[in-house]
């Protein structure tokens, strides 16, 4: 059945009798019509619902109705918002606009106005989509948003919707697998470049020589191999963002130069003296402690507090445990539709089992666990059995009585005499240091919060016990 015009309309004020008022009327149109008399119940449904378009009371009880649009944009960029006030002033008015606002109107409104502003805004959005569905198609990419309702994300969400209309340089932290490169993209998408592209580079990938004329491009006959005159990522990426992911890997000589492109806002290709400007905005990430790596003389000083303008900090999945059930559930649809197959139910249990896992792979983790699940799981429901197999894989086909006496000689000398304790205590912590840096992926910092150790004391047990964070990463 075609879908009326207008859509699903959710409605945002602390005024019972008027929403039931805006209910009647919008649903006499043909539209559907969900209320929420608090700003927290309207950001839950937004989570929760597939709308349309909001209408929005700007004088919410105990809340600023221009926070909760910034939210509410930084959840939904392309949701079209109009907002209610019986205060109507043309500050204000401009004010909602410049923040994303897509009508304005005073109490007491037209029941035409109100109308005619949602259909427009919905057909106009519903054009929006269309078009971006053709982009993404030839682009071979779909836009993901942070989801989650627990109060960790949430605070990301408010951070980016705060500094997204700036200009300024974000730093995004975070452990692998948080969603670093998420947040990157809805930073831009909520820019006013967001027009513009979106260039990536991750600057852990290429050697120092490479990344450089990766970023700043270089000119015929810049060094051997240089065949022609190329350009750079921060060309590329003129009148949009340049993404640094896993800045912290790039190599002194190359901090250098990026250093004097934030200050100056000029940069020259390899080989090059000729400058050029650098219309870009930068969001580095990185999975780093960067005081550690300034300390350490690893990363520069001046650049870090460059970058770290306006921090961004991705909460770990095991942080905000009560949002799995809703990104294992999207995640689960996107496999199965990615590989053709019938999208399966959860079982009630899972979840239970879901929130008990530590992730420490994070979000990256749970979409690689979804994407299993749906290959792996024989019939239509997902059951416990099948998460604690894929969470604890047997791994050997051998009795439990082999791995046991294994396990014994593991411990015995060679001539099958027991170690001394102090050994026996030593060789265990051996082992749970190269477990915990294998987890955190050499990072020493997530490593001593595992272990409930400060830095200082961690890197002693690791030079104790001849272990490098290196080896791991």
């Amino acid at each position: 059945m075609k879908r009326p015009r207008g859509g699903h309309v959710l409605v945002v004020d602390d005024d019972a009798e008027l929403c039931e008022l805006i209910s009647l009327r919008l649903e006499a149109r043909g539209m559907k019509v969900t209320t929420a008399l608090t700003a927290a119940r309207g950001l839950e449904l937004l989570e929760q619902e597939e709308v349309d378009s909001v209408v929005l009371d700007l004088r919410l009880e105990g809340v600023d109705g221009l926070e909760v649009l910034a939210q509410m944009r930084a959840r939904s960029p392309d949701l079209p918002v109009v907002i209610l006030t019986a205060h109507g002033t043309i500050e204000t008015a401009v004010e909602a606009m410049q923040r994303g606002a897509y009508g304005f109107l005073t109490k007491p409104f037209q029941d035409h106005e109100l109308v005619q502003k949602l259909i427009h805004a919905t057909e106009r959005n519903d054009l929006r989509r269309e078009l971006a569905d053709l982009r993404r198609i030839v682009a071979g990419t779909t836009p993901e948003r942070l989801l989650g309702t627990s109060p960790a994300i949430a605070e990301v969400r408010d951070r980016i919707a705060r500094v997204a209309p700036s200009e300024a340089t974000v730093l995004i932290l975070g452990e692998s697998g948080t969603g670093k490169e998420l947040a990157a993209r809805q930073v831009h998408a909520l820019s006013r470049r967001a027009s513009g592209p979106f260039v990536a580079v991750n600057c852990g990938a290429l050697p120092p020589e490479l990344l450089e004329s990766e970023l700043f491009g270089h000119v015929k006959g810049a060094f051997t191999g240089a065949t022609q005159t190329r350009e750079g990522l921060f060309g590329a990426a003129r009148g949009g963002t340049l993404f640094l992911d896993e800045i912290g890997e790039a190599a002194l000589r190359v901090q250098v130069k990026l250093l004097r492109v934030l200050q100056e806002r000029r940069f020259a290709r390899v080989g090059s003296t000729v400058e050029e400007e650098a219309d870009v905005r930068v969001v580095a990430a990185t999975n780093r402690d960067l005081r550690e790596e300034v300390e350490a003389k690893r990363f520069r000083e001046d650049l870090y507090y460059r970058l770290a303008v306006l921090p961004i900090v991705m909460p770990p999945l095991r942080e905000r445990l009560e949002d799995i059930p809703i990104l294992a559930t999207r995640h689960l649809e996107q496999a199965a539709a990615r590989n053709g197959l019938r999208l399966p139910r959860l079982a009630p249990e899972v979840m239970d089992l879901l929130r008990s896992h530590s992730w420490p792979g994070n979000v990256r983790e749970l979409v690689n666990a979804m994407e299993a699940l749906v290959l792996l799981a024989p019939e239509d429901d997902i059951r416990f059995e099948h998460v604690a197999r894929m969470f604890d894989p047997p791994t050997s086909s051998r009795a439990p009585a082999d791995s046991a006496r294994e396990e014994e000689q593991d411990w015995l000398s060679a001539e099958g005499e027991l170690p001394t304790l102090r050994e026996a205590r030593d060789r265990f912590e051996r082992r749970y240091l190269s477990e915990v840096l294998r987890r955190s992926k050499g990072n020493v910092a997530a490593a001593a919060r595992t272990a409930s150790r400060n830095r200082t004391d961690f890197y002693e047990l690791l030079r104790r016990h001849g272990l490098s964070p290196a080896e791991f990463k």
